[in-house]
């Protein structure tokens, strides 16, 4: 299985991902790893893993949780997990190719990714103006007039309030 594509594939599985409900973050995270592995193997039919180093490729830090993603992987058809049992040989992994063939389509029009000789057009999009809260505006008001009036009276409050008590007022049967 040495024809494989690496944008081809990861864009076929990402499409399977997006498919598939079943999936959580942790699985993508797992698969991307043995990815990452199997393109460092040269895209073999089959290659080995150490647990250690595939949990740190993708970021799991529970044994547990690691084994059931790489078994549930294996169900449901991402790939094909054996474990040795061994921790010296280190168990196998065989991955499905998903992306496109590279040999010509029979039927362009079945295929599902179509290529176009033209420009692409982007649509340009207008910036939205959005609509004030009609709730806010009026605390906005109140806030606005409410501060003009007293700004100096609160600000002169706040500066000289005695929140430690230091004045010669102090009632010393108040708890601390």
């Amino acid at each position: 299985m040495k024809d494989i594509n690496y944008i081809k594939h990861l864009n076929g599985v990402f499409e399977q991902f997006s498919k598939d409900s079943r999936l959580n973050p942790t699985h993508i995270s797992l698969y991307v790893a043995l990815f990452q592995i199997w393109n460092n193997n040269f895209f073999k039919d089959e290659f080995y893993i150490n647990r250690e180093e595939v949990m740190g490729f993708s970021k799991i830090g529970s044994k547990s949780t690691y084994h059931r993603c790489i078994k549930e992987l294996s169900h449901w058809n991402y790939l094909l997990y054996t474990p040795s049992h061994n921790p010296f040989k280190g168990s196998r992994i065989k991955m499905y190719n998903f992306g496109t063939s590279t040999e010509q389509a029979l039927y362009p029009s079945r295929t599902k990714m179509e290529t176009s000789t033209g420009q692409a057009l982007v649509p340009i999009n207008k910036h939205i103006q959005t609509i004030e809260n009609s709730k806010n505006l009026n605390k906005r008001q109140i806030l606005e007039n409410s501060n003009s009036e007293n700004e100096e009276n609160h600000l002169a409050s706040i500066l000289y309030q005695d929140n430690l008590k230091t004045s010669s007022d102090k009632n010393y049967n108040d708890p601390l």
